[in-house]
């Protein structure tokens, strides 16, 4: 019986767990212009791209990306794995250029219901 309790109480919670909307990240990547998600990052960011590693902020972050999105043009930013817990989350993608593909690891903490870019690598 306590099984059975236990495994119902899991699917009833894995069911009315939602990630928050992470869509935002891929349109803006995708398109090869993260200039929207400014909003989005923290007040520092930790940016880890080819060439560059570098603790800036939110500006500073989003002209590094689009740095590297001019040289590498994208065709297609595909989410492999988001996870949140509690006030924390990753998103893990693949990102495809005219250079060759790069994986793309970006965490963010939650507030008030809405992504809070703490880092970007792209290797």
């Amino acid at each position: 019986m306590a099984r059975i309790v236990f495994f119902l109480a899991a699917v009833f919670s894995s069911l009315f767990a939602q990630a928050v909307d992470v869509s935002p990240i891929s349109a803006t990547f995708r398109a090869g212009n993260v200039a929207p998600l400014v909003t989005l990052m923290d007040q520092e960011v930790d940016i880890a791209i080819p060439g560059a590693t570098k603790k800036c902020n939110a500006d500073e972050a989003v002209a590094l990306l689009n740095s590297f999105l001019r040289s590498n043009k994208p065709s297609d930013f595909t989410t492999l794995h988001n996870a949140d817990k509690k006030d924390n989350g990753f998103l893990v993608a693949k990102l495809l250029t005219s250079q060759g593909e790069f994986r793309v690891n970006i965490t963010y903490r939650i507030g008030n219901e809405k992504i809070i870019i703490q880092s970007v690598r792209i290797e």
